[in-house]
C-alpha cells in the first residue's frame, strides 16, 4: 500500500506500514493507529513486573507493536519463523529460561484466528508465570488458546477488542479532523 501514497505521517514512517489513509487536497496520506490502540489498551495491565517483551511474529502489525513498546521504554526481541536478526528468536530458541525472562508476550501472529481456533503460537508455556501478561491481537474468538495457557498459569490475558476499538476511534478522528 505505501507505494501508492503520496505522504505518510511521522509515525507511519517510523513504522513502516499504514492501516489508514486519508484524502486531503488530492494527497493520499497514510497513518498508523495500531500503535495508539496497543498503548492505551495496554496501559490499565502493566506493572512493575512488566520489563522486556517478546513479540511473536514479524509482520506489519509486529512493527506498530515494536514501535509502541519503544515509546513505553520497554526493550522487546521479536520471535520468527524465520529468524533474520540478533534482535530476532527463532521458535525453537524459546526456553522456558527466555519465556520467564521476557514478562510480556504479545500474540502478532494469526495463530487462533477464527475459524482455525485451536492453533496456538509454539513457545514453551511452561515458562509462564502469574507475573506475566500475554496481550494477543486476535479478538475473534475472544478468548484464543494463547490466551488459555496463559490464564492457566495465572497470569495476566488480554485480547485485542480493546485495541482494535481504539485504533478505530483513532482512525475516525483523523478522517474527520
Amino acid at each position: 500500500m505505501l507505494p501508492f501514497l503520496d505522504a505518510l505521517d511521522a509515525d507511519a514512517q517510523s513504522i513502516g506500514a499504514v492501516n489508514t489513509i486519508k484524502i486531503q487536497n488530492g494527497k493520499r496520506i497514510g497513518y498508523n493507529t495500531d500503535h495508539y490502540g496497543f498503548v492505551e489498551s495496554l496501559k490499565p495491565y502493566l506493572t512493575a513486573n512488566h520489563k522486556s517483551a517478546l513479540i511473536l511474529g514479524t509482520g506489519g502489525a509486529s512493527k506498530a507493536i515494536a514501535f509502541a513498546l519503544n515509546t513505553l521504554n520497554i526493550p522487546f526481541s521479536f520471535v520468527s519463523r524465520t529468524p533474520d536478526s540478533k534482535n530476532c528468536l527463532g521458535y525453537d530458541a524459546l526456553s522456558s529460561e527466555i519465556i520467564a525472562a521476557h514478562q510480556i508476550i504479545i500474540n502478532c501472529t494469526p495463530l487462533g484466528t477464527h475459524p482455525k481456533i485451536e492453533l496456538y503460537p509454539p513457545i514453551s508455556y511452561q515458562g509462564i508465570s502469574k507475573d506475566h501478561l500475554l496481550f494477543d491481537l486476535i479478538y475473534n474468538p475472544s478468548q484464543t488458546q494463547f490466551l488459555k495457557f496463559g490464564l492457566k498459569a495465572k497470569a495476566t490475558a488480554v485480547n485485542g477488542l480493546r485495541m482494535l476499538e481504539l485504533q478505530a476511534e483513532k482512525s475516525w478522528g483523523i478522517w474527520n479532523s
